[in-house]
């Protein structure tokens, strides 16, 4: 089966939002420091001031989804762009989940559209985080 992880950039602060992450879905950080890579051949050696940048960060968030995400280093000639282009949307199982996804992720955000039901039948909002993430929280319920 097709399985979608959302894969972030951050600029020398990874480490802080998956920490931030973590309090909000749970679940166990991996994370890997640039300084604990090995040289590489080719490869210039890493710059002092990014030897604590995130190399690579996962944090597994339910059904077999992981959210991972590295620091971009400039040393290397990475440079971020933040946008408006990419959203990371979660399907809540029902309003309470959705509520506490929402207020947890958007604390010290900007909130675009707060949780609220839609015209097209679901409960939904989204918002900045504090990291210049954008999200969706979506919760349909099922009629019966």
């Amino acid at each position: 089966m097709l399985q979608v992880n959302p894969y972030l950039n951050f600029e020398g602060n990874a480490k802080e939002a998956f920490q931030f992450y973590q309090s909000v879905f749970g679940g166990e950080l991996t994370m890997h420091l640039m300084k604990d890579m090995p040289p590489m051949p080719g490869m210039p050696p890493i710059a002092e001031d990014e030897k604590d940048y995130v190399m690579h960060v996962s944090l597994p968030f339910g059904n077999g989804q992981v959210l991972m995400a590295s620091d971009c280093m400039k040393s290397q000639g990475h440079q971020l762009h933040q946008g408006n282009s990419n959203y990371i949307s979660i399907s809540a199982e029902n309003r309470e989940e959705a509520d506490r996804l929402f207020n947890g992720l958007s604390a010290g955000g900007a909130v675009e559209m707060p949780m609220a039901d839609m015209f097209w039948g679901d409960y939904f909002g989204s918002f900045k985080d504090k990291f210049g993430v954008l999200w969706m929280i979506n919760f349909t319920e099922v009629k019966q």
